[in-house]
């Protein structure tokens, strides 16, 4: 879009939030929702976007980083004075500016597109975001005339009990002619009883003056929730996860239970790939096709190839190949690498590990800082001790070895390639290459030891 801006409202403090975090910055199905609203406008090739900062004004910055541009409000005196901001680096352009609120994550694309299209289309010199609502109650409401065209937003405390029988409310989203806007902002009064310049005086100051003032409608009030408080938090997460849900199940994923699923906005899912109830994929996880993801596993971060089971089981920020099964109940931690046809099994626990294609750690065993070869079986109950109480160090087992069960390999170690560990053996020094390292003691039978001892 040419000649179009946004403004993105961010400066509130957000108290019946209760929370330390500054409201815009909560999370909505993993990304702060401020976010998610700077990410719906620049679906739009919208050509400048100024977000209104205010507390915790650096924190929000970083994480928005240069997706926006910005402008501090030093004194938060109401949504007006906010708009009036950003006059210092757009006020002097020709075109449209949308105002959109940053704690309203539902927003769609879509649906700013075609509220700008409205207001183009009309030759308007405002237009209010407008949606139908089961409960209005405290809403400000839309008055229409006979011919559709607005009368008047009239607020809740100054509606008539006829008025506060409408259910088409204002959302607090707008489109302006640019230079207009900030010529009128210029106008608006804080003459009541918050002493705060309200934006929604433009649209009626524009009107005394006999401007035209427009609405569009979304037919989906949950777009234009506001998230003030928690409970309306976990609402815009509800929303926001079925939709969520619903995409990847368009393009192809089966999801088991989507309301016992849970999908971060980050998150791409090859088609086929099936998702069972209690399932988590967070963050910035790539998932490819045809894998089998669940009942209750966790995936951060990762990314985990075609053909791919992830049971009952936690990845984090690590990399898990194709045609690979890891769990039940295993935990693969942070920098872990697990090639193609590796099979991690039940209780096994792999933290900055790599694992060559086929190799296997079935059960009962802890993989530390070690780098593994292809074709190598570990034994169950096998451990790679990789820290002397200073330092981590690596383990490294090369191509076709064997580790028997109940082995120790005190790192830093190298086990050579298709060499054997005999079960049960303490290894501290290097193994040569086809070789096999014992490392017991010897067993010794004490007989009739115990009625010595008239233990029974």
């Amino acid at each position: 879009m040419t000649n179009t801006y946004a403004v993105v409202l961010a400066a509130g403090q957000g108290t019946r939030m209760k929370s330390s975090l500054y409201k815009v910055l909560h999370p909505v199905c993993g990304k702060p929702m401020v976010e998610h609203v700077i990410d719906h406008i620049r679906g739009l090739g919208i050509d400048r976007i100024v977000t209104i900062v205010g507390h915790g004004a650096e924190r929000v910055e970083e994480t928005l980083g240069e997706k926006s541009e910005y402008v501090l409000q030093e004194q938060q005196l109401g949504t007006a004075h906010a708009v009036q901001q950003a006059e210092k680096l757009i006020g002097d352009l020709d075109g449209t500016t949308i105002v959109v609120c940053g704690d309203t994550p539902l927003i769609r694309s879509e649906t700013m597109e075609a509220l700008i299209a409205h207001h183009n289309e009309t030759g308007a010199k405002a237009t209010i975001l407008t949606a139908n609502a089961d409960d209005p109650t405290g809403y400000g409401r839309i008055i229409r005339g006979d011919d559709g065209q607005v009368l008047r937003n009239v607020e809740q405390k100054d509606a008539t009990l006829e008025e506060q029988e409408i259910v088409e409310i204002n959302t607090g989203t707008y489109c302006f002619d640019n230079r207009v806007l900030f010529e009128t902002l210029k106008k608006v009064r804080n003459d009541n009883v918050q002493g705060e310049y309200y934006l929604p005086d433009v649209a009626g100051i524009l009107q005394a003056e006999g401007a035209l003032v427009s609405a569009y409608m979304t037919d989906d009030f949950s777009e234009t929730l506001g998230i003030n408080d928690r409970v309306i938090l976990a609402e815009a997460e509800s929303v926001m996860r079925r939709r969520i849900a619903d995409k990847h199940m368009r393009n192809g994923v089966t999801i088991i239970s989507p309301d016992h699923t849970y999908i971060s906005a980050a998150a791409e899912i090859g088609r086929d790939t099936i998702l069972q109830p209690g399932t988590m994929i967070e963050g910035h996880t790539v998932i490819g096709e045809n894998c089998l993801i669940g009942p209750n596993s966790q995936i951060v971060d990762s990314v985990i190839g075609e053909g791919t089971t992830v049971h009952s089981s936690v990845v984090l920020a690590s990399t898990v190949g194709s045609t690979t099964t890891v769990g039940p109940f295993a935990h693969i931690r942070p920098d872990s690498n697990l090639g193609d046809k590796v099979k991690i099994g039940n209780f096994v626990e792999v933290k900055k590990s790599t694992l060559g294609e086929g190799s296997k750690v079935s059960h009962l065993s802890y993989i530390g800082d070690t780098k593994i070869g292809s074709r190598v079986n570990v034994g169950c109950g096998t451990i790679t001790v990789n820290y002397d109480g200073t330092n981590k160090h690596i383990t490294t087992i090369e191509d076709d070895a064997f580790i028997g069960c109940n082995s120790n390999l005190i790192a830093p170690v190298t086990i050579e390639k298709g060499a054997y560990v005999a079960a049960g053996s303490t290894i501290t020094k290097n193994v040569p290459e086809h070789s096999l390292a014992i490392g017991r003691a010897r067993q010794e039978n004490k007989e009739g030891y115990v009625k010595k001892l008239n233990l029974n």
